[in-house]
C-alpha cells in the first residue's frame, strides 16, 4: 500500500483507525482502505452510523456557540481526531476570534493533521496525549503554554469516552480533569449507547463487534451511566438528552429528523 504524504512514517496504516473512520462517516479524504473497509463494515449492522456522526458534529459546534455565549474563550478538545470543516477552532474563533483552543489525541495521523491544519494559528493547538492519563495532559507544555486552566475552560469529550474501557477507569479521569479546571469551565459531552438507537440491540451490537475485532472495543453506556461523567457539574438545560435536542439550531421536530440522529446522548455541565 503506498503511503499518502499526509501520513506520517512510523504508522500501520495497515490498521484500521478509529479517528480515520470517524473521518470517513463525516466524507472526510483521510482515511485509508482499511478504515473504509472497517467503516463499511460497521454500517451492515448499524447503517445510520454517518447520521449519528453528523448530528455529534452539530452538537459539538452548537455547544462550542453556547460557550463563547457564555464568556468562555479557552477551549481544551481531548479525542479530537482528524479536524474537519466546522471544527472547535473554526467555530470558537468565528464567534470570538480571541478564543484559545488546544487539541489532544492520541492517534499520530490526528496529530499530524492537525499540525497541518493549524499552521499559522497562534491561537490553537496539537498535542499528541492520551485521555487514560490526564496527568500528562495537564502537564503538557504545548496546552499549558497557550491555556490558562485558572481561567474557565470547556473541555470536550466528544465521541471519545464510549472507547475508553471501565479498566481503564473513565471515571476517574474524568472527574481529575474536572478537579484541575477552575470554576465557571464547562464539559461538553456524548456518549454511544443503544438507547435512542432505532434497531434491535442484537442488530446493533454488530457494530460493537466490529470496533471490537479491530482492537478499539466500542463501549455502550446507559444514560444512567453516561449521566455519571457530569458529577461535580450543574447540568445546563435541557441535560443529558439525544444530541438533535439539545438547544436545536431550529424548531424543526423530531419526527423530520433521520431516527439515526437521535442515537446516543449529549449534554453540557457547569462546574460550580
Amino acid at each position: 500500500m503506498e503511503r499518502p504524504a499526509w501520513a506520517p512514517q512510523g504508522i500501520d496504516i495497515s490498521v484500521p483507525s478509529v479517528s480515520r473512520m470517524y473521518d470517513f462517516y463525516l466524507g472526510g479524504s483521510h482515511n485509508f482502505e482499511v478504515d473504509r473497509e472497517a467503516a463499511r463494515k460497521a454500517m451492515e449492522f448499524l447503517p445510520g452510523l454517518p447520521k449519528i456522526m453528523q448530528a455529534n458534529r452539530a452538537f459539538m459546534r452548537r455547544a462550542v456557540r453556547h460557550a463563547v455565549d457564555s464568556g468562555i474563550d479557552q477551549f481544551l478538545d481531548i479525542g479530537s481526531g482528524i479536524p474537519t470543516f466546522g471544527n472547535v477552532h473554526e467555530v470558537a474563533q468565528a464567534a470570538d476570534p480571541g478564543a484559545k483552543v488546544a487539541y489532544v489525541d492520541h492517534d499520530p495521523v490526528a496529530v499530524a493533521h492537525s499540525q497541518a491544519v493549524l499552521e499559522g494559528n497562534d491561537r490553537a493547538v496539537i498535542a499528541a496525549a492520551d485521555l487514560r492519563r490526564p496527568k500528562e495532559i495537564l502537564a503538557n507544555p504545548e496546552i499549558t503554554g497557550l491555556l490558562d486552566l485558572d481561567r474557565p475552560v470547556a473541555l470536550l469529550l466528544v465521541a471519545v469516552l464510549h472507547f475508553i474501557e471501565d479498566a481503564d477507569e473513565p471515571y476517574a479521569a474524568v472527574a481529575e480533569l474536572r478537579e484541575a479546571l477552575a470554576p465557571g469551565s464547562l464539559l461538553v459531552l456524548t456518549h454511544a449507547s443503544y438507547e435512542g438507537i432505532p434497531l434491535p440491540k442484537e442488530e446493533a451490537a454488530g457494530t460493537v463487534g466490529v470496533y471490537k475485532n479491530i482492537r478499539n472495543p466500542l463501549i455502550m453506556r446507559s444514560h444512567e451511566e453516561i449521566g455519571r461523567f457530569f458529577e461535580g457539574y450543574e447540568m445546563v438545560e435541557p441535560g443529558l438528552v439525544s444530541m438533535p435536542e439539545w438547544r436545536p439550531d431550529t424548531p424543526q421536530s423530531p419526527e423530520q429528523e433521520d431516527p439515526y440522529a437521535f442515537s446516543g446522548f449529549g449534554g453540557v455541565g457547569r462546574k460550580a
